[in-house]
């Protein structure tokens, strides 16, 4: 088997500045240092990928399925490799780096080379009043594509605007979150080989490393469009920055995803997608299920049933050991966790599982915690947790629970569980959100990948994923051309005096509601063009 070498990404220059110290989460071992792009660097990354974008802009959908073919190829090949980096940087289980990261990359790459030309290639569209034309949407590539992306899925948030980009026509420009820069480089050489591999230039994918600095520079460094995920703090300042460059922009915030469950739910089908919810990847998914709105009849039995489970999960290392939870991946986010959860039990909230950092001498770890009795006006109920932290608020009945579901500024997932389809089909639809699950954790809907992904509110806009997502990385052009071989000039210059009755009454022909009035004026209007 091969193995993926640790190495610097492609992109290096001499105009570098001081270095990325890399650290692994789960054990604090020192993984090495990477250095850091300055503005200087960043152009010339932009450069090269314009430059190769134009010859691969030229290619067939043939020739770039044949590159995601290669990606998948590689992939399956280094699968242990890649978990094991993944693992190193970002801390999270062998289990979920697999299920996690690499299961939905070739997801995508196999639903991207089987359906990306259907939804690229020329789409006839109808010409309307226009009968003697032909109308056509075409897709473009925008030129390069530039993405910020965070820590929290190093392999899935890099191929995640590179796959569809690149069936697009476009290059692409990475900034991963300098948290997982020791894994940036590798993964994104698996790309670029693919794209060797098939004759094509590598420098289609370029890989810049660094700070807050880094990622300004390649939003003023000439790019095309831009696709954001991370914090809305942070959103709100990229999209500043893209404003003033007038860069178009696909923004993917935050979520406090509700996960509503019925009082006719299958309870231990609920528990085991609360516990996914909100424990996979330590709680770190913009997708997590962080308020759980569970009906008062089965409350208690709910909570009895999901401490006991939560109480068993094991921490640790997953590289030497079987874990079922693995480490925050900052300091910073773990202190944000350990804040929210004292604070909540400060104003009431009763600790049932977990509540505080765990194996603090080994890496940068907080239990998995369920916090019951938490209610709407909490601070953890309106912020962002971000972590392994399962929040119980009891509700009466579905007004109540759509009220406190809909009672948030974000607007990214849901989930609703009931064993009856036509009322959770109706609390479903009173979701403001983007995506909704009914009887699973709504993080699933981005494995059907015909689906968008995206959400509303202070969760960002644009889409990824799907069609949608597919277009978002291009020009969408209009196009109206000559239906019949003959040509005959439209006269509007000189104005007749007859002109404006005769345009009244094709207004009239056309969108009056009576009928006998609309045969009037087409009647007047052929003869007003026959006197002509």
């Amino acid at each position: 088997m091969s193995r993926l070498r640790v190495v610097k990404s492609p992109v290096v220059s001499a105009s570098q500045t001081a270095g990325i110290p890399c650290v692994s989460p789960a054990t604090r071992a020192p993984l090495g240092t990477v250095s850091v792009d300055d503005p200087e660097a960043v152009r010339a990354a932009i450069a090269r990928a314009r430059e190769a974008q134009i010859g691969w802009s030229r290619t067939d959908f043939r020739a770039r399925r044949a590159v995601l073919g290669r990606m998948a190829e590689a992939i399956i090949r280094e699968t242990d490799s890649l978990v094991e980096l993944i693992v190193r940087d970002a801390g999270k289980t062998r289990e979920n780096a697999l299920i996690g990261e690499i299961w939905p990359v070739l997801e995508k790459l196999r639903w991207t080379a089987k359906n990306g030309e259907k939804h690229l290639r020329p789409e006839s569209v109808s010409s309307g009043v226009m009968v003697h034309k032909r109308a056509r949407l075409e897709y473009h590539p925008l030129g390069v594509i530039g993405a910020i992306l965070p820590w929290n899925y190093p392999l899935q948030n890099i191929m995640n605007p590179v796959i569809p980009a690149l069936m697009a026509g476009n290059a692409v420009v990475v900034k991963p979150s300098e948290w997982v820069a020791w894994s940036a480089g590798p993964i994104a050489e698996i790309a670029r080989r693919a794209i060797a591999d098939e004759g094509q230039n590598p420098d289609l994918v370029q890989i810049v490393q660094g700070y807050a600095e880094t990622g300004q520079a390649l939003i003023e460094g000439g790019i095309d469009g831009l696709v954001f995920i991370g914090s809305v703090p942070n959103g709100r300042r990229v999209l500043e920055t893209a404003a003033r460059a007038l860069v178009p922009v696909v923004l993917e915030l935050g979520g406090k995803d509700p996960f509503i469950v019925c009082d006719d739910a299958d309870l231990e089908q609920a528990a085991h997608a609360a516990l996914v919810g909100c424990f996979v990847n330590a709680g770190q998914n913009c997708v997590a299920s962080e308020r759980l709105l569970v009906f008062d009849a089965v409350y208690d039995a709910f909570s009895a049933r999901v401490t006991e489970l939560t109480r068993a999960l094991r921490q640790g290392d997953s590289l030497t050991e079987t874990v079922d939870v693995g480490a925050m991946v900052t300091p910073h986010q773990l202190a944000i966790v350990e804040r929210l959860v004292d604070q909540a039990v400060a104003e009431g909230a009763k600790v049932l599982a977990g509540g505080t950092r765990v194996l603090t001498d080994r890496g940068d770890f907080f239990a998995p915690t369920v916090l019951a009795d938490v209610r709407p006006d909490m601070a953890i109920m309106a912020e962002e947790v971000f972590g392994p932290v399962m929040l119980l608020c009891r509700v009466q009945d579905e007004h109540e629970a759509v009220a406190i579901a809909n009672g948030t500024v974000f607007g990214l997932s849901s989930s609703v569980f009931s064993k009856d389809h036509a009322r959770a089909r109706r609390i479903a639809a009173r979701l403001q959100a983007g995506m909704t699950a009914v009887n699973e954790f709504g993080g699933a809907t981005y494995m059907a990948q015909d689906l968008t992904f995206g959400g509303i509110k202070q969760s960002g806009f644009g889409r990824m994923n799907g069609r949608e997502g597919l277009r978002s990385m291009c020009n969408v052009k209009a196009v109206l051309e000559d239906r019949f071989p003959f040509h005959r000039p439209n006269r509007v210059f000189p104005v007749a005096p007859s002109d404006y009755d005769t345009l009244k009454g094709v207004v009239s022909a056309l969108y009056g509601s009576d009928l006998r009035r609309r045969i009037d004026s087409a009647v007047s209007l052929v003869k007003g063009l026959l006197s002509r």
